[in-house]
C-alpha cells in the first residue's frame, strides 16, 4: 500500500521547523516509518537549486526563473525521494509542497495560477499530498518572530504586503480544498498549537486506518 504523504506550510515565522519535528515525533510514536524533507531541497541537487533561490547571490531574478527553479527542484526530490518512499509504504512528511509556489510565486509574485497549475500536473502527474497542515497566524506577528530569528534569507526580504498576499494564497487554497487542508492557529503558544497538531493527526490517522 502507498504510503501516506503529509505537508507542513507556514506563513514567516509561524514555527515550521520546530512543529516538522514534532508531527514526525508523534508519527513514529503512532507506528509510522517516517521520511522527513524539505522543499525547495531533499536531495542534493534540489539543495543547490534551494540555495540559489534563497541566497541572495541572484537577488532580482525573473519571476518566471524562479519558479521553473522550483518546479526543476521538485521534478528531483520526487523522482529520487518522495515518490519511491511512498512506493515503499513509507510516510512522507514535508516541509512545504507546491501550495507554497501557487502561494509565494502565485499570488506573491502574481504568476499565473494556470501556469502553476500545468506545471504542477506535468512535473507531478495525480501526486498531491494526501493531508496538509497551514500554521496561519497575522502576517505582522510572523514577520516579529521571523526578526528574531538568522538573517533572513531572499523571501523573507520581501515588503509586508508580499506575506499578506502569501497567508491570502494560503487560505484561499485552504478554503478551496477542505477536505485534504487542515488550519492550525499559530497564533498561540507553543503547547496549544502542538495540542491542534495533534488532535488533526489523531484524527486523520484514525480516519485513514
Amino acid at each position: 500500500m502507498r504510503g501516506l504523504f503529509i505537508t507542513l506550510e507556514g506563513s514567516e515565522g509561524a514555527g515550521k521547523s520546530t512543529n516538522l519535528s514534532f508531527m514526525y515525533d508523534y508519527l513514529k510514536a503512532a507506528g509510522h516509518d517516517v521520511v522527513q524533507t524539505r522543499e525547495p531541497g531533499g536531495t542534493p541537487l534540489s539543495e543547490h537549486v534551494r540555495a540559489i533561490l534563497l541566497g541572495h547571490e541572484f537577488d532580482g531574478m525573473a519571476s518566471d526563473t524562479e519558479l521553473l527553479l522550483v518546479f526543476a527542484a521538485r521534478a528531483e526530490h520526487l523522482a529520487a525521494r518522495i515518490i519511491p518512499s511512498l512506493e515503499a509504504g513509507k510516510t512522507v512528511l514535508c516541509d512545504r509542497f507546491t501550495d507554497a509556489t501557487y502561494a509565494y510565486q502565485g499570488y506573491g509574485r502574481g504568476v499565473d495560477l494556470d501556469r502553476i497549475a500545468r506545471l504542477e500536473d506535468w512535473v507531478q502527474g495525480p501526486l498531491r499530498p494526501d493531508l496538509t497542515l497551514f500554521l496561519d497566524l497575522p502576517v505582522e506577528q510572523g514577520m516579529q518572530r521571523a526578526g528574531e530569528r538568522s538573517a533572513p534569507d531572499r523571501f523573507e526580504k520581501e515588503q509586508l504586503d508580499f506575506f499578506i498576499k502569501v497567508r491570502d494564497g494560503y487560505l484561499d487554497r485552504a478554503k478551496a480544498d477542505p477536505e485534504r487542508y487542515r488550519i492550525i492557529d499559530a497564533s498561540v503558544s507553543l503547547e496549544q498549537v502542538q495540542i491542534q497538531i495533534a488532535n488533526t493527526l489523531k484524527e486523520y490517522i484514525e480516519t485513514y486506518n
